[in-house]
């Protein structure tokens, strides 16, 4: 357990340099007052000069400590974390700037086992989005292979459709590895909105022909982005308003100038009637592999990362994303995105 109040009495000081000093008065003092007392009391000066020093070494040992124990921890955490242990922390009661090395410390050892949380879900559920496919398409050509059913075009589709499944987790996994690096680059250039939301908009219906999708844009509508990108944003917000619409429904994707910006922003919203984001979660809709609703996201093939691909994409270009509820129920995302100028 890591030396506490008691045992470093210097940590009010708030510098190395201070504390330094009060550790090179108190063992002059120390040493000066053993002679003293020695010498009154007619001691053999060799007896008064040892006693003095193992005094002041005793003090110099006492107060040192408590100054380096700190050091000492951090050694030890670190040699914790090289196994694998991320939930050490150190003492950071100090403070000079060994406390402030220790304050940053504890903060980095924090985020490395939030990194490793992170890391571990990752492959966990990376792990179960590859298994059921795979296991699917397994079970399907056994049966074709051992003759206990014959080749029907709907098992073929099926199988088809748990290949397709695969090759969409799979380009989102390197799609997310590569804006993670950075390795992405933006081919920005200057674009209307509008003709590009009405291309994303056919795609998406073709999909899902019984949801309907209403498109409004502002003429002229201009972005200073990287059209491809912009569109796998697009394809990934409305991909998940019509994953959550019921049939007969309708989805809303509205474009316009952000009102009073004066970087010429354009915000893009795509609304649904959906059962909406759960309160309280409006952020964690980004993470990797979140679902509001884990069973029917997964049953259509939803992997739960076309948000955190959307965010980072966004991020790239300088602009937002959030969700905001909408009334009397559904599901509002708003992104802003830098306007252009023709």
């Amino acid at each position: 357990m890591a030396a506490r109040w008691p045992l470093r009495p210097l940590d009010p000081l708030p510098s190395i340099k201070v504390k330094l000093g009060v550790v090179i008065v108190a063992s002059v003092a120390v040493t000066v007052l053993v002679l003293y007392a020695g010498f009154r009391l007619g001691l053999p000066k060799w007896l008064c000069v040892l006693g003095a020093a193992v005094l002041a070494l005793g003090m110099v040992q006492f107060l040192a400590r408590g100054m380096t124990s700190p050091l000492r921890e951090m050694a030890a955490a670190a040699r914790a974390m090289a196994r694998g242990r991320y939930d050490r922390r150190v003492t950071a009661s100090s403070r000079d700037e060994v406390g402030e090395l220790a304050r940053a410390f504890n903060a980095m050892a924090a985020e490395l086992a939030e990194v490793d949380r992170a890391r571990r879900d990752l492959l966990a559920n990376v792990s179960h989005e590859l298994r059921t496919p795979i296991s699917a398409l397994q079970a399907q050509l056994e049966n074709l292979v051992d003759g206990i059913e014959p080749p029907h075009p709907e098992t073929l589709r099926t199988m088809l459709r748990q290949a397709e499944r695969l090759g969409r987790l799979v380009a989102q996994l390197l799609d997310l590895s590569r804006l993670e690096s950075g390795a992405v680059p933006l081919q920005r250039r200057v674009f209307e909105l509008g003709a590009l939301l009405h291309v994303v908009a056919g795609e998406a219906s073709l999909a899902t022909p019984g949801v309907g999708i209403v498109v409004e844009s502002e003429p002229r509508l201009l972005l200073d982005a990287d059209p491809e990108r912009v569109h796998q944003v697009l394809a990934n917000l409305l991909g998940n308003a019509l994953r959550f619409s019921q049939a007969g429904g309708s989805v809303e994707v509205r474009a316009r100038r952000q009102p009073g910006a004066r970087t010429g922003s354009v915000v893009i919203e795509v609304c649904d009637n959906g059962p909406g984001i759960p309160e309280g979660e409006e952020q964690r809709v980004f993470e990797r592999f979140y679902r509001a609703d884990a069973a029917r996201a997964s049953s259509d093939g939803g992997a739960g990362l076309g948000l955190a691909i959307a965010r980072w994409i966004v991020d790239l270009h300088g602009g937002q994303i959030r969700p905001e509820r909408r009334e009397p129920h559904g599901c509002r995302m708003v992104v802003v995105l830098p306007g252009g100028t023709p």
